[in-house]
């Protein structure tokens, strides 16, 4: 579990996060929502250690990374595993090669045994052996994506981080990459917490929600409570989707005719 309390961040001056508090379920899909320019990117990148707030905490099962000496957030960051928006593959190298490149860095395995555990990582995200050899830009957009997802977990992570992982895909493999990613999770008991404004993302595998707007957390709970909120901002920002409006209306006759 990931705990947030009371973070906030500035930049010259403009707060961009304010006194935000939110919590991180094990072995659950956590999504961060709000509209692009929100905030939730900052706050990821404040959870995983790359940003550092101006105050607040956050604590990884009870370690507040903030306390950390330069070993421990090393040690730490064995823990993590992070698929980001453009799956930030090397192209010089193949897509076997990038999924042991953190394996590379961090494990005492022989080469051998490097191989093999991406190998079989990228069986997991039901990549073929025909493109291990291949290089990034040779793969489709969806086959770059299951390579950074292997790339991700290849160590095992207690943690998953996610940074829009449907981010230039179609509708149809957008719903495999969130299958894929829920799977995983759900596998692996992992603490997984994805950045997204994907609403198809939200309803399909959100477990535990948190809506970020202006830099403040409007709103937080389950998927199910989604449509049903009364928050403002929240219902602003959800029926900007055709979809997700009729389905309101939908369940408001149901309840009438009920």
């Amino acid at each position: 579990m990931i705990e947030v309390k009371s973070l906030t961040k500035s930049f010259e001056g403009r707060t961009v996060l304010n006194d935000i508090n939110a919590v991180f379920e094990t072995g659950k899909i956590n999504l961060i929502i709000g509209r692009s320019g929100s905030g939730k990117t900052i706050l990821l990148k404040n959870v995983i250690g790359l940003m550092t707030p101006d105050s607040g905490e956050i604590s990884f099962d009870g370690r507040n990374i903030l306390f950390m000496n330069k070993k421990e957030r090393l040690d730490l960051r064995r823990e993590m595993g992070i698929l980001f928006q453009g799956s930030a593959l090397f192209d010089s190298m193949s897509i076997l090669e990038n999924v042991m490149y953190p394996l590379d860095m961090f494990s005492k395995e022989s080469v051998r045994e490097r191989k093999k555990r991406a190998m079989m990582c990228l069986e997991r995200v039901e990549l073929s052996k025909d493109v291990y050899d291949l290089s990034p830009s040779e793969v489709s957009g969806g086959m770059m994506k299951r390579a950074a997802i292997a790339r991700a977990i290849v160590l095992q992570p207690q943690y998953l981080f996610c940074d829009e992982p449907n981010s230039g895909l179609d509708p149809k493999t957008s719903l495999i990459i969130d299958e894929l990613i829920h799977g995983i999770t759900k596998e692996y008991g992992m603490t997984t917490v994805i950045n997204t404004h994907d609403m198809n993302s939200v309803m399909n595998i959100g477990e535990n929600i948190v809506f970020i707007k202006d830099g403040i957390k409007e709103w937080s709970g389950a998927k199910e409570q989604v449509i049903s909120s009364n928050n403002k901002a929240l219902g602003d920002f959800i029926f900007a989707s055709d979809l997700l409006r009729k389905a309101k209306k939908v369940e408001e006759d149901w309840e009438r005719e009920g």
